[in-house]
């Protein structure tokens, strides 16, 4: 497939931010997080992705504060957030600070209170008696928008534009995408772009949303791989078919989001250490140094390892830990490596320790980059098979390292221990 949108340029390697608002901070609101951005920029993230900010309805609502993605009216915010003009005035405060905002977008369906029921109940789909639909039987709190009326598609995109008009922001994480027809999403992209160039993230792995709509899609699978690696199904060198694969499908100039956790895993599966447990440091590792968008879940960075409540007040507890700064030297080497260059190749490489050691590599002219990841549970002597690394490589996270690095040496990790080299 050849891509028929520019991804715009700030997009390569920055890291996304995934902003939980209601459990940010005490008060949950948008002043408070404000209080919050000195301390990300210092984190290295660049671009801020707010789930939803609009009001929650109110009919058939879940838990005491509702779902974010149960919308009531999309060009209002949530008065538990704040106004529009407190949401305008953060949007500033982060350009100011060379970053950038995107928003959550749930255009497949909407609470049953949204002011759509009485204005356009046509906009919806109904059921053989005529009613409004929840989109699946467990959202209930929902129900399902018809792409099958043109008008509709005319609102929806009035309502993403007015976000970009009034609020300057930069694009969108678009929820569930897969779920509303390509051909929407096309027009939308068409249409946004008039305005500003924007950035497009779907929660989606459908790689057809990637030619006209879409910059970057889920990589989902990279994330469950990565669970079963952790919980003995898997091992180093299935994860490293895994990513051949994924990556052998993926248009030039498009990207995957990786991770190891966000609102729904968090919630629903488990948090990231909950699931892969010590295999975290070397698998966040590998989510930065392959190609694509890492992204970073609200409290990761504060060791937050609890599953936060999805309908209810449960705020993170903020706290010095060692994953900020891993976080924070990733995000730094992310901005100076390969990333979205249709030069760039990427390589798994093979040792021999190959079900242990997991090594990938990446080249761009005259620039190469070996990850070394031990994904088990004992030290590991190993030797790599790759005649275009030559060395010498340097240590690109523990400057103290001296060591002149050559493929031609014999390596050796820790028990989940990782090596980033650079020449």
């Amino acid at each position: 497939m050849q891509r028929k949108i520019n991804t715009p340029a700030w997009v390569a390697g920055n890291t996304i931010y995934e902003v939980n608002l209601r459990q940010f901070t005490k008060e949950g609101t948008i002043k408070a997080f404000e209080e919050h951005l000195p301390r990300l920029k210092e984190l290295g993230v660049g671009i801020l992705w707010f789930m939803p900010i609009q009001p929650i309805g109110k009919k058939n609502r879940k838990g005491t504060l509702g779902s974010y993605y149960s919308i009531s009216d999309y060009k209002k915010v949530n008065p538990e957030f704040g106004t529009i003009d407190d949401f305008k005035s953060l949007v500033k405060k982060i350009h100011d600070l060379n970053m950038k905002v995107i928003i959550d977008w749930v255009a497949n369906h909407t609470a049953w209170d949204h002011h759509w029921t009485v204005d356009h109940p046509e906009f919806y789909s109904k059921d053989e008696n005529g009613n409004f639909k929840a989109p699946v039987e467990d959202w209930e709190d929902v129900i399902h928008l018809d792409y099958g009326n043109p008008d509709l598609w005319d609102t929806m995109i009035s309502d993403m534009q007015f976000w970009i008009n009034e609020a300057g922001i930069d694009g969108f994480r678009c929820d569930m995408a897969h779920l509303v027809p390509t051909l929407f999403w096309n027009r939308a992209r068409r249409d946004l772009d008039k305005i500003k160039p924007v950035y497009m993230l779907a929660e989606s792995e459908n790689f057809d949303l990637l030619e006209y709509a879409f910059d970057t899609i889920y990589n989902w699978k990279l994330m469950h791989a990565m669970n079963e690696v952790a919980a003995g199904i898997s091992n180093a060198n299935q994860l490293g078919e895994t990513i051949s694969n994924e990556f052998n499908f993926l248009p030039k100039g498009a990207s995957f989001m990786n991770f190891t956790s966000n609102h729904d895993e968090n919630s629903w599966q488990g948090s990231a250490i909950e699931r892969i447990h010590y295999f975290l440091e070397p698998l966040t590792v590998l989510t930065f140094l392959i190609p694509g968008m890492p992204l970073i879940y609200s409290g990761q960075e504060a060791g937050n390892y609890r599953r936060l409540k999805f309908f209810d007040k449960d705020e993170i507890e903020w706290k010095d830990d060692k994953m900020f700064e891993l976080f924070q030297k990733l995000a730094e080497l992310k901005g100076k490596l390969p990333n979205f260059s249709n030069k760039v190749e990427m390589r798994i490489v093979n040792s021999d320790a190959s079900e242990k050691i997991f090594c990938i590599a990446l080249f761009e002219n005259d620039a190469k980059c070996l990850f070394l990841l031990n994904l088990s549970e004992e030290s590991v002597d190993f030797y790599v098979k790759c005649q275009q690394l030559e060395g010498p490589f340097r240590n690109a996270i523990q400057q103290e390292d001296k060591t002149g690095y050559s493929c031609h040496n014999q390596f050796k990790l820790s028990a989940f221990g990782y090596l980033i080299l650079v020449k």
